[in-house]
């Protein structure tokens, strides 16, 4: 919805609002806010709002600590619960702005809006809807998340099995009060797992309402007395949780990913799309998957995308093109996790195709076959290749991929592959309870 500044500060008065918390993300993708009082709201909508930038992660060294936050109006909202004194308070997601008035090349935000112009200039805007899945799990005596689930349920079951079904649909409830259009909310396929889906948008308000979505999902939870994670892995042995992220391009108000002439109703700009995409996502899968336990859900057997492949027919390719067509048409990315820094998912997988649609990529032929039953020798016939197996693999294909690092920028770049290394060689260099049980007795 569209704010006006004289919106905000009438709205914040009728409905007596003490707080607004100014949102924004690290480079990580984990969000930060700093509450002010509403005395202090007019400031804020001035743009003066000052913090300090060297206390967040991947951000800049404390001789450089000042930065300014400036909020995006049309992301004013309400959250529907009051705090334990019955405080109402709001919510505005702002920009990061350096003190001379230009963009923080830090700034995930910044990131997505720089590609998203690239796109402007030739003429596309950019679709996007994810399917975010996320876990349920009781908590100890401790207050503590465990991994014991709270339901036996399975993909769409009903009660009494499903006992998450009073938290997922207060979620829904204050999914909606936010202004989320839901389209629908069910059991996934693994006890305790379960999945909202909400209307494609424009890019830039996806990667925020996927922010504002985990938000509500963990709050939720936590009323109920439950933990909510968004980890791609928790439990061994059964599925993980992924965010399918839906993509098209519109141009002249029009669906330019559909051709009703065209193979398959797939435009050359939708081919070229994928072609794109399926030539860089080794070099953005650090960023699709960031964590050492995403590629622990990247394996076969769990309908986890393993391999590089397009398909209008299965789901075990990289990328699924479901089968609406008009102003539906769009691809199915299937390897990001919702544990994902939303704004830079988006903004590299954007990349990858506007990439593919400027040097024209042409994809390899559709695989229409489940690529979970061919052997080696016959993926390797057909040429499908697979993602990187472990984080390590990802950060080595993220520094070999120009393209993907230009589009991070240096800054992002830098910080994201620093933290990251430290947390892969941190695994590594872990002894793991699987390595106790496996050898302490035997050797």
């Amino acid at each position: 919805m569209a704010y006006t500044r004289e919106d905000i500060i009438r709205l914040v008065n009728e409905l007596d609002i003490k707080f607004i918390r100014l949102q924004f993300a690290d480079v990580l993708g984990i969000p930060k806010n700093v509450a002010i009082p509403v005395q202090q709201l007019k400031k804020a909508l001035d743009n003066e709002m000052m913090f300090d930038g060297s206390s967040i992660e991947g951000f800049v060294r404390i001789e450089e600590s000042d930065m300014y936050l400036r909020p995006d109006l049309d992301t004013f909202t309400v959250f529907p619960w009051n705090t334990a004194s019955g405080t109402v308070e709001a919510r505005l997601i702002c920009d990061i702005y350096n003190p001379d008035g230009t963009p923080f090349a830090g700034c995930p935000r910044n990131t997505l809006r720089r590609v998203l112009a690239r796109a402007e200039e030739l003429g596309f805007t950019m679709k996007a809807g994810p399917e975010a899945e996320f876990f349920l799990f009781l908590k100890d005596e401790n207050g503590r998340a465990t991994t014991r689930t709270h339901d036996s349920g399975s993909y769409f079951d009903f009660m009494p099995v499903d006992l998450g079904e009073a938290a997922r649909r207060d979620m829904v409830l204050a999914l909606q009060d936010m202004g989320f259009e839901v389209e629908a909310s069910h059991h996934e396929v693994a006890p305790g797992q379960h999945e909202i889906a909400f209307k494609y948008a424009d890019a830039l308000a996806t990667a925020d309402n996927i922010a504002t979505f985990k938000l509500v999902v963990r709050t939720i939870a936590m009323r109920h007395n439950l933990h909510a994670t968004f980890m791609p892995k928790p439990i061994f042995g059964i599925a993980g949780s992924g965010m399918h992220t839906h993509q098209s391009l519109f141009k002249d108000g029009k669906n330019a990913f559909y051709d009703p002439d065209a193979p398959s109703q797939l435009s050359e700009i939708a081919r070229y799309y994928i072609g794109g995409i399926l030539k860089h996502v080794k070099g953005f899968c650090a960023i699709t998957n960031p964590l050492v336990n995403s590629y622990k859900r990247l394996v076969p057997g769990y309908e986890a995308p393993v391999y590089i492949a397009w398909s209008e027919q299965n789901r075990s390719p990289l990328i699924r093109i479901p089968a609406r067509r008009g102003v539906g048409t769009r691809i199915e990315l299937r390897n990001p996790d919702p544990s994902c820094n939303p704004y830079l998912a988006l903004a590299v997988t954007l990349a990858a195709g506007l990439d593919g649609i400027k040097n024209k990529i042409d994809p390899p032929a559709p695989v229409d076959l489940n690529i979970y039953d061919m052997t080696a020798a016959e993926r390797r016939e057909l040429g499908i290749d697979t993602l990187p197996s472990n984080l390590g693999e990802a950060l080595q294909e993220l520094s070999r991929n120009q393209l993907i690092r230009e589009t991070l920028g240096t800054h992002i770049y830098s910080r994201f592959v620093e933290a990251k290394t430290i947390e892969w060689n941190d695994y590594q260099t872990q002894v793991h309870q699987w390595e106790l049980d496996r050898y302490l007795s035997v050797f």
